[in-house]
């Protein structure tokens, strides 16, 4: 009986010890780390929050990350402290000739041709227009400024960027794209290439179905217009497919400011406008097609539709009120007959189909395969990818299938992030699967990690930085409050993806200095599963 009872105590002595050491303490020590401020003066942490712990995921100089609590206090624009932060003051390699896209000699070269152009199919219009006498024609004069915004925006593309983080070019040709006269507006290259043809067998319609416009404004700068579709309580209905979603005009004009505050620099510059569609549209167009496409509605408003409508019905007319409607307007990128952009294919694209799964959606160890592919296999392509990623995952975007690159650069140059009307549907659905590109390589740039981590504290935070970013733009508010909550959360998920790589393959394998490491030195997963 008395050896039971010792049996029995020994028993509970050791099942109480391991509760306390497997259980409890883990517990007191969560607590103590919570406790713990996230930022400290003088810390090398960008963010406790975001940091696994016994790693330093931001060891670098106090003075690049540090900052004082009178920085974090003091009132005044956010953005202003973001921008004038050193991380986003990083000096990047000299640019010479070659990392240019465009000379100036060359590109004023190719405008006189284009402005050559223009002056006589406007004096041939002229002449049918008057010889018809049932066209109203409005002619706004045309001046060409060798010191114009969108010619400086053009010269100032290079290698790692659209733009510089201080280019007076850009601010100035928002302003124009929302002031500016309009003197001619006509369907997008991708329209045109359509020849009003409509395949109703296809799942996803060409570019061209898409209701948008080519606006010409009178110093010959180009913008691509997409009305309003939505309002902006109004979300993407649970029933529908990503690639029939609706193309939102806020999409475009938020996705703009969201990659200036990452430091992205990858989408043209886009801005809210309120456009007579009568005046500033139908009136100036010189095509016939787009003149017939408009109508009066029965609430007397000014309505217009893609050509496509009335054989397959998969665009709606959108109105005035009675000839204002809300849009927005991206710059042009240069012509490519001077600037040679190529369409590739997303190697994360989905299945455009009802019932269909990519590969990478079935197979984990689908990134292994994609770093032995060119150009995936060296340089920094595949953390541009990553960087995609992460900015479509922000707005909620499932629909990027292709990214261009300009051909001069060739493969180290950036990814433009352009078409992103179909962001920002629905605020409170996150949509995991677009990060698969960064759980399943475990890679990301150092650079985006530390800026993500600064916008994740609460001085910096990514709906504030956004918010006052889009108080801006003439159409604000751009996003609800809703929307920009949801940044924020999902920003911590992907703070959170990166913590669960770092922790199971280590700091240096995942997070890669930018431009050195090359991808192909980062072993497949497979392989550092092996090796574990």
């Amino acid at each position: 009986m008395r050896r039971d009872r010792l049996l029995l105590a020994t028993t509970l002595t050791a099942i109480l010890s391991a509760d306390l050491y497997f259980i409890l303490l883990p517990k007191l020590r969560n607590i103590r780390r919570r406790s713990e401020p996230l930022c400290s003066c003088g810390s090398n942490n960008l963010s406790r929050d975001a940091t696994p712990p016994g790693l330093n995921w931001t060891s670098v100089s106090p003075q690049l990350v540090g900052l004082t609590r009178r920085e974090t206090k003091d009132g005044g624009s956010k953005l202003e402290k973001l921008f004038s932060h050193p991380l986003y003051n990083i000096q990047t390699p000299a640019v010479g000739p070659e990392e240019k896209l465009l000379q100036e000699e060359q590109l004023s070269e190719y405008v006189k041709k284009k402005v050559t152009r223009w002056e006589r199919h406007m004096k041939l219009y002229s002449e049918a227009a008057v010889a018809l006498s049932n066209i109203t024609l409005i002619q706004h004069k045309m001046t060409l400024d060798p010191k114009a915004s969108w010619l400086r925006f053009h010269l100032g593309i290079n290698r790692y960027a659209l733009y510089s983080r201080d280019d007076p070019a850009v601010p100035q040709l928002l302003r124009d794209m929302q002031r500016m006269t309009i003197a001619n507006a006509d369907y997008t290259q991708d329209e045109k290439a359509l020849k009003g043809a409509c395949d109703c067998s296809q799942v996803v319609k060409p570019s061209g179905h898409h209701l948008k416009l080519a606006l010409k404004m009178t110093n010959y700068a180009k913008a691509m217009f997409k009305p309003m579709r939505q309002q902006r309580h109004e979300e993407t209905p649970e029933d529908f497919f990503y690639f029939v979603d609706f193309q939102r005009h806020n999409a475009e004009i938020a996705a703009f400011h969201l990659d200036r505050i990452l430091d992205f620099r990858r989408v043209p510059p886009v801005a809210g406008r309120l456009v007579n569609i009568t005046g500033e549209v139908l009136e100036v167009t010189h095509t016939e097609d787009l003149r017939a496409v408009f109508f009066t509605s029965p609430a007397n408003n000014t309505c217009f539709f893609a050509k496509c409508l009335y054989v397959c019905k998969t665009e709606y007319a959108v109105c005035g009120t009675p000839d204002l409607l809300e849009g927005s307007l991206s710059a042009y990128l240069p012509g490519l007959t001077i600037a040679p952009r190529i369409s590739i294919p997303n190697p994360w694209i989905r299945s455009y189909s009802f019932t269909g799964r990519e590969e990478w959606e079935v197979n984990p160890f689908y990134c292994d395969s994609v770093k032995q592919m060119y150009p995936y296999n060296s340089g920094n392509r595949l953390l541009n990818i990553i960087d995609m990623s992460i900015f479509d995952f922000l707005t909620g975007n499932m629909d990027r299938h292709h990214y261009e690159i300009f051909t001069k650069f060739g493969d180290e140059g950036f990814l433009l992030h352009l078409d992103n009307a179909r962001g920002f549907g629905r605020h409170a659905q996150d949509v995991m699967s677009i990060l698969a590109p960064l759980t399943q390589c475990c890679m990301i740039k150092r650079s985006t990690l530390l800026r993500l981590q600064l916008l994740a504290q609460p001085a910096f935070r990514l709906s504030d930085m956004m918010r006052e970013s889009l108080q801006g733009d003439p159409l604000w508010p751009i996003l609800t409050e809703p929307h920009l909550q949801a940044m924020d959360r999902r920003l911590h998920k992907v703070l959170k993806a990166v913590r669960q790589c770092v922790r199971r393959l280590g700091e240096d394998e995942v997070i890669i200095k930018d431009f050195v490491k090359s991808t192909a030195e980062s072993g497949t997963s497979t392989e550092r599963k092996k090796s574990r």
